[in-house]
């Protein structure tokens, strides 16, 4: 059995990416196989999504144990995309072999990519729109139909499980703290992953030699990202993760490679651009409640209501 070094170096960075973020799996691990290593995008796909089948419940325990997960949101999100994953798989399966075949999967893949990347821009938007905490009621035919479409989506590219469900989620339940969105995410795609890495291995075209190699840098990777999770600033995070999905994104789809350039340098300066900005903002935010918890000043609003004034009584006439 050969072990590629780089592969394995892919795979531990990928599974930082995971650990620290709750997504990124399949929508990185897969376009650095086919763009970087030339592996067919079947072949990517299959060995990709059994690798995960594995590394998903590291980040998966972690949250178990912490009580990070909503489970009424986990079974609704499994029932419907347990099956529609394992359909997802067979429906690829029906495609014609060969070239068309690749062709299809790519440009899913490139797809579904732009969309993650969409999300990511989204999902700072929502939070700052909706950070009161509220009681989170499940709503189950919504969070079924997320189950089966991120389902479909997962059986036929592996990007969906850790990146796109969990972006649905955030539009569906924009209270939802981020601690439970990543922790129920994660639960629920261990059986949807499982289930269709076993569509993959009946019927994919799934290389022990490459899940393997992925297996033993993904492995320790997201052990330490689940590490230092609580560390990492979303403000870094999000962009470096935009770049590297747009730069996927568009090649999978065959965007010219003079348009990239274009865009690339764009995209890169105003994720910098964002991550100072956010930085400067979370270092006021951070100082402004230690003058709060030091006393020196009184947080605005003032919750309390003022003395009513004293009414002069008119005299009688």
């Amino acid at each position: 059995m050969h072990f590629d070094p780089f592969v394995i170096a892919s795979g531990l960075f990928v599974g930082f990416v995971v650990g620290l973020t709750g997504m990124g799996g399949g929508a990185l691990m897969t376009p650095i196989l086919v763009l970087f290593f030339h592996i067919q995008p079947l072949a990517a796909v299959s060995s990709d999504i059994v690798a995960a089948m594995v590394m998903k419940p590291v980040g998966g325990a972690v949250h178990w144990r912490q009580g990070t997960v909503n489970r009424p949101l986990v079974t609704w999100l499994m029932i419907g995309s347990i099956p529609s994953a394992f359909l997802g798989v067979l429906f690829l399966k029906r495609f014609e072999a060969g070239a068309a075949l690749q062709v299809h999967i790519k440009t899913a893949l490139g797809i579904a990519l732009l969309a993650v990347i969409t999300g990511l821009i989204v999902r700072p938007i929502l939070n700052r729109r909706h950070n009161e905490a509220r009681p989170v009621v499940v709503r189950r035919v919504p969070t079924l139909l997320i189950g089966i479409l991120g389902g479909i989506v997962v059986g036929l590219t592996s990007v969906g499980s850790g990146s796109l469900i969990i972006i649905m989620l955030m539009m569906l339940y924009p209270t939802l703290p981020m601690s439970q969105m990543v922790g129920t995410d994660l639960v629920q795609a261990v059986p949807l992953v499982a289930s269709a890495a076993i569509g993959h291995l009946l019927f994919g075209d799934f290389k022990l030699g490459l899940t393997t190699s992925i297996l033993i840098g993904s492995l320790p990777g997201v052990f330490i990202g689940a590490r230092f999770s609580s560390r990492a600033p979303d403000y870094v995070i999000r962009p470096s993760l935009c770049v590297v999905l747009l730069l996927s994104g568009l090649k999978l789809i065959d965007v010219p490679n003079r348009w990239v350039v274009v865009i690339m340098p764009i995209a890169i300066g105003l994720g910098i651009v964002h991550a100072v900005r956010a930085s400067r903002a979370a270092r006021r935010e951070r100082a402004y409640r230690a003058l709060v918890n030091s006393g020196a000043v009184i947080p605005f609003p003032v919750t309390s209501a003022p003395e009513p004034l004293p009414i002069e009584q008119s005299g009688g006439g």
